[in-house]
């Protein structure tokens, strides 16, 4: 038992350490290049974004603190005569992990995952949204005109508790891009958020990418 509490507080003196140590470079998310398409099955959506962590978050993955990161994606219809009608809104999760048995980084959207040799290019991987499935055909009408959204953002309510009530107070850990805005009109052909895509600052996450390529580890 003495043995036990030990290393209990150990543990969590560790925990402090990471949450309350200064980071030494700044850690960011951006999004660029939306591209909105027609599927099978609907619109489907694809993005890039530029995500580096600063040494703290590399530290957290190494020690095998997992980082849950998510897309949220958005998009509205205007109404003059009442608020904003919401037409679709989804999320995804990704889980960013580190296995010291193998020693290789990992990504995991649910049942599926994948392994690398290293943090940039699993870093890589996270930052390539590819053909994820937003909404249906029906949702939208022709000739119509759409608001769409996208971000990803550091989602600190998935992590550990001891993490979340530090974290959340410490701006290193408040890790989110802005939101990337652009006009939509239902077509049969792609649709760029280029020239007109806006990139909107938001405040940080409170506690509250196929979509990014994973696949079965060989």
């Amino acid at each position: 038992m003495p043995c036990c509490r030990k290393r209990l507080s150990a543990f969590f003196f560790w925990l402090w350490l990471l949450i309350a140590s200064p980071g030494l470079q700044a850690a960011d998310i951006s999004a660029r290049n939306p591209l909105l398409s027609v599927g099978d099955e609907g619109y489907v959506l694809s993005a890039d974004f530029s995500v580096s962590l600063n040494a703290r978050l590399e530290d957290a993955v190494a020690r095998g603190v997992g980082l849950y990161f998510v897309v949220d994606f958005e998009l509205s219809r205007s109404r003059w005569y009442w608020l904003d009608e919401q037409v679709a809104s989804r999320s995804q999760s990704l889980l960013l992990s580190y296995h010291a048995l193998t020693r290789q980084y990992r990504l995991s959207s649910g049942a599926l995952h994948q392994s690398f040799a290293s943090l940039d290019e699993a870093l890589r991987i996270l930052s390539r949204l590819r053909n994820w499935l937003v909404f249906e055909k029906s949702a939208v009408h022709a000739e119509q005109t759409y608001l769409a959204a996208v971000r990803m953002r550091l989602d600190l309510s998935q992590m550990p508790k001891t993490f979340q009530v530090n974290a959340l107070a410490n701006r290193d850990w408040n890790l989110a891009s802005e939101w990337a805005r652009w006009t939509f009109i239902p077509s049969e052909s792609a649709q760029l958020g280029g020239a007109g895509t806006q990139v909107v600052p938001v405040a940080p996450p409170l506690p509250l990418p196929a979509a990014v390529s994973s696949g079965e580890e060989k």
